[in-house]
């Protein structure tokens, strides 16, 4: 490691953090604009699911590939090629004409999100010194966090003085100064042994989140044991599965299968798979909650969700200093557990309860989230070597796509069909086309209910904010089963304290060697 790439080493820092926030900010700012889009583009409660999923599947399909191709032509070349990509789909996204072409472009820029957030942590690791790395990756988690409460707080200021397309726009500004603080300060690193590419691997593994995604996603719609359904979920058993295969026979795989052999690998990988498919799904239907049932604006949405960073903010710290202290083990543990207790609070909001029970829920959530995320990170990046940092922080950032996508899939596909079920009897006196609108979202209901107007409308409206939330409290306890099912897997497989690193033969013909031998230019 170069010695003015030392010293530059919390200059890069935050020159990283600043790359990563562009990418945080995008999972969350488009949340507090889905009614938007769902009056300006006419989009459907699946079309909403994926407009955030496009994003987020391309982006966790490719986050293996392009921290390979870091690791071998130079990671800061990766993020500059992020950068490029990342910034001409938000300008593509800003003046989509249809939910169709917002789908595309957000799929876009999962691409160039891909390239960035890997590049950020094995640039970080390279950087630092084992003894500082901890610090450095709490800084790194908290940055994800901060995206958490941003992104819909500047996303609700630029919906109430400018169009939805100004929510992507954002993102130009902020990449060129990302782009102008590289130049200056980031160094370039690569893996001089890096593994070949594996177009194959990176095509099944697409095809296999596409599949299970679409399936689910489209399950309220067709049903949930309809031929359509139950052929996509097969599709994406069968895809996955010859995933699993094609890099298990590899003799240079892009993904080792063999690190989940590692608990302290594998179970803080669920654990934060865990942690952003709560805080995905969560964001999904509480902003619609927020505004559609409490009728705040997109700014007084977004501010109301920004009391989450004060958990998330104080989690990261806290946990960050008892890891060290009392163990990986309890904290990544009791992280998840007050997960699970904020989401079983949030189930119990009723039309009356108002904020204050909001308020709680998310100070809960994001203190849990904080406090798990930070050394479960460390244990992941802790349990691969030094030299395939791209691919280890691939598989770390992965495992957040994977769970925000599912978050968004599962919990979204929950909501909308217990919103369903609870409309249904009220719409039937509608005409067709009226009451499948109206049984599609609460927001596409409360549209027909002021076009029908006059004492019918207004019981329309009413019914379908209480059918709403009756759905977000059923999926929020559902949601909060999976938090705690996360936080029995930390207490029960990861291990306590950090170990020596395991020695695990390469799968390269060549003989091993030391961790660290990576190459700065």
């Amino acid at each position: 490691m170069r010695s003015d790439a030392f010293e530059r080493r919390w200059w890069t820092l935050a020159i990283l953090c600043v790359s990563l926030l562009v990418i945080s900010l995008d999972n969350t700012i488009l949340n507090v604009a889905l009614p938007t889009l769902v009056r300006d583009l006419d989009a459907t409660n699946s079309e909403l699911q994926w407009i955030v999923d496009a994003y987020v599947l391309v982006f966790a399909g490719l986050l293996l590939t392009a921290g390979a191709l870091g690791d071998r032509y130079g990671r800061r070349l990766a993020l500059f090629t992020g950068f490029v990509i990342f910034g001409g789909g938000s300008l593509l996204a800003a003046w989509s004409g249809s939910a169709g072409n917002l789908i595309a472009t957000r799929a876009l820029m999962g691409v160039g999100g891909a390239f960035i957030m890997p590049a950020t942590l094995s640039i970080l690791v390279n950087v630092f010194p084992r003894e500082e790395r901890p610090k450095a990756i709490a800084i790194w988690a908290a940055t994800v966090g901060l995206g958490v409460p941003l992104g819909p707080v500047i996303g609700g200021w630029l919906l109430e003085h400018y169009w939805w397309g100004s929510i992507f726009l954002i993102n130009v500004p902020i990449i060129a100064v990302a782009i102008l603080g590289a130049i200056l300060v980031v160094p370039e690193s690569k893996d001089p042994e890096a593994s070949r590419l594996d177009p194959v691997g990176a095509l099944l593994s697409i095809g296999g989140l596409a599949s299970m995604l679409y399936a689910i996603i489209e399950a309220p719609n067709v049903g949930w044991l309809a031929g359509q359904t139950l052929g996509w979920g097969v599709a994406a058993v069968v895809l996955l599965g010859a995933f699993a295969l094609w890099e298990l026979r590899r003799a240079q795989p892009m993904l080792d299968l063999r690190l989940f052999r590692n608990p302290r690998f594998s179970a803080a990988s669920i654990a934060i798979t865990l942690v952003f498919f709560a805080m995905f799904g969560m964001l999904f239907f509480l902003t619609q909650y927020l505004q559609f049932v409490l009728g705040f604006s997109t700014l007084e949405t977004g501010v109301r969700v920004t009391p989450v960073v004060v958990g998330i903010g104080s989690g990261v710290g806290i946990g960050t200093r008892l890891a060290a202290k009392i163990g990986t083990k309890i904290v990544v543990g009791a992280g998840l557990g007050i997960v699970a207790l904020g989401l079983l609070n949030l189930s119990t909001v009723s039309d009356l309860s108002g904020y204050q029970t909001v308020l709680i829920s998310i100070l809960i959530l994001g203190f849990g989230m904080g406090s798990a995320m930070s050394p479960a990170t460390d244990s992941i990046m802790g349990a691969v070597p030094e030299e395939n940092a791209g691919v280890g922080s691939a598989v770390n950032d992965t495992t957040r796509q994977v769970g925000g996508a599912l978050g968004v899939a599962i919990l979204g596909s929950l909501l909308a069909s217990s919103y369903s079920s609870a409309i249904g009897p009220v719409v039937r006196a509608l005409p067709p086309d009226a009451a499948k609108a109206a049984s599609d979202s609460v927001g596409v209901a409360l549209g027909v209910a002021a076009q029908i107007g006059g004492a019918q409308g207004q019981a329309l409206a009413a019914a379908a904010r209480s059918a709403f939330v009756d759905a977000m409290g059923t999926t929020a306890l559902v949601a909060s089963g999976f938090a705690v099912a996360g936080a029995l897997v930390a207490l029960l497989f990861l291990p306590a304290h950090e170990r020596p690193r395991e020695h695990v033969e390469p799968t390269r013909a060549e003989p091993a060697r030391p961790a660290g031998s990576t190459t700065g230019e």
